[in-house]
C-alpha cells in the first residue's frame, strides 16, 4: 500500500518520462542551434577569413553615455548579496518612483527616452540588471536563476528607500517584471510590460506553437558554454549591429531608428571583456525555472506591444489577459518592432501617461 502523499509509481514513472523528454528536447534543440550558428561561421570565414576574427577595441565611451539630460549615474550595494548596480536616475529624490529593467542585449541606455520623459513627476530609475554594464557581473550561472534575480529587485528598491514603485520592463526585464509582481504585489503599484507575455503563456505557448519555438531558439543556443559569446564577437560584433538595424529584427523604417552614436553606445558595453557571459547566463537557467507555481497578477496592468516583433508572436499578448485580475489594458502597435520604447518613443510614452493617469481601481475589463 502506498504511503499518504506518495505519487504511485506509475505516475512517477510518467513524470520522469515528461521530464526526459522535456530534456531531451532543449538539448536537442540546442545542438540544432549549435550546428547552425557553426555552420554560419564556416561560412563567413571561408568568404571573408581576415574579418571574421577581427574587431575593434573601444576603450572610451560615447558622448551620449554621459548625456546630462538623462540623469546622474549612481551606484548602489546590496547588503545580502554583496553585488554593486549601476543605475542611471534622472528626476527629484522623493518623488513616486518609477523603475525600469531592460531586456537582452540592452542595458539602461535603453529607457533613455523614458528618463527624460517621465521625470518631471518621478523618480525615474533604469537600471542595469545583474551581469549588465557597470553592475557587477558573478562567475557562475548558477548566480543567475529567477529567484535571485526577482531578489535583486526588491532589494534594490528597498536600497533606493521605496516600499513601492511603477514597474516598467522590456524583453527579458519584462519576464522579470512580470515574476516581481507575482512574487511581491505589494511592492509594484503599477505593472507595464513591453513586448513580453506573462511568463506562463509563454511556456505554454512556445510548447505548442513549433513557430515560437523557432523564433526563441536563440533561448536553447544560449544553453552553451563560451560559444554563444565568440559569436556575438565575430565581424565586429556583427550580429549584435544587426539585430537593432536589419529589416528582419530591427526597428522598423517608420521607427526612430538607432544613430550611429547610439550604436556604438551597445557596442562599447557589450565589447569589454567578460561583458556577453552575464547576460547570456540569465538564459542558462530559464528551462530548470519554469513553469511557475504561482500565475496571478493582481495590479493595474499595462501590456504594449509591437506587431512586428520578430522573436515573440502577437497571439501570446491577448492571452495574458487570463493570468490579471485587474484592470488590464493592451495596446498592439502594427509598425513596431521588438524594441517598442526605442522604436516609438513618442507613442509608448502617451500610452504609458494615459495608464498612469486614468484610475484603474475597477475590475479588468
Amino acid at each position: 500500500m502506498a504511503r499518504p502523499g506518495c505519487p504511485p509509481p506509475a505516475r512517477r514513472a510518467l513524470a520522469a518520462a515528461r521530464a526526459l523528454l522535456f530534456w531531451a528536447l532543449v538539448y536537442s534543440y540546442c545542438g540544432l542551434c549549435a550546428c547552425m550558428a557553426g555552420l554560419r561561421l564556416l561560412w563567413s570565414i571561408g568568404r571573408r577569413p581576415g574579418q571574421t576574427f577581427r574587431w575593434a577595441v573601444r576603450e572610451n565611451p560615447p558622448a551620449c553615455l554621459n548625456d546630462p539630460s538623462l540623469g546622474t549615474h549612481c551606484y548602489v550595494r546590496i547588503k545580502d548579496s554583496g553585488l554593486r548596480f549601476h543605475y542611471v536616475a534622472a528626476g527629484e529624490r522623493g518623488k513616486p518612483l518609477m523603475l525600469l529593467l531592460h531586456g537582452f542585449p540592452e542595458f539602461w541606455y535603453s529607457w533613455r527616452h523614458q528618463l527624460r520623459e517621465f521625470k518631471s513627476e518621478y523618480r525615474v530609475v533604469a537600471l542595469d540588471l545583474r551581469g549588465y554594464g557597470e553592475t557587477d557581473a558573478p562567475s557562475h550561472k548558477e548566480n543567475y536563476k529567477l529567484d535571485c534575480l526577482i531578489t535583486d529587485i526588491k532589494d534594490i528598491l528597498e536600497s533606493l528607500g521605496y516600499n513601492k514603485c511603477v514597474l516598467i520592463g522590456h524583453d527579458w526585464g519584462g519576464m522579470i517584471a512580470w515574476l516581481v509582481a507575482i512574487c511581491y504585489p505589494e511592492m509594484v503599484t503599477k505593472l507595464i510590460v513591453v513586448n513580453f507575455p506573462h511568463p506562463s503563456v509563454f511556456t505554454e505557448y512556445i510548447l505548442r506553437h513549433p513557430s515560437q519555438l523557432i523564433k526563441s531558439g536563440y533561448y536553447f543556443f544560449f544553453q552553451m558554454p563560451w560559444f554563444p559569446e565568440f559569436m556575438f564577437t565575430v565581424h565586429d560584433f556583427k550580429v549584435l549591429k544587426s539585430l537593432f538595424t536589419s529589416q528582419a529584427t530591427g526597428i522598423g523604417r517608420k521607427g526612430c531608428r538607432l544613430t550611429a552614436e547610439d550604436i556604438e553606445a551597445y557596442l562599447y558595453v557589450f565589447s569589454q571583456p567578460g561583458a556577453l557571459t552575464g547576460p547570456i547566463n540569465h538564459y542558462r537557467n530559464i528551462f530548470s525555472c519554469l513553469p511557475l507555481q504561482h500565475h496571478e497578477v493582481i495590479m493595474p496592468t499595462l501590456l504594449l506591444w509591437g506587431e512586428r516583433d520578430a522573436f515573440m508572436e502577437v497571439e501570446m499578448a491577448e492571452i495574458t489577459r487570463i493570468y490579471v485580475k485587474n484592470h488590464f489594458r493592451l495596446t498592439i502597435l502594427s509598425e513596431a518592432s521588438h524594441w517598442l520604447q526605442q522604436d516609438q518613443p513618442d507613442i509608448v510614452n502617451k500610452l504609458i501617461w494615459t495608464f498612469l493617469k486614468e484610475e484603474t481601481t475597477r475590475k479588468r475589463e
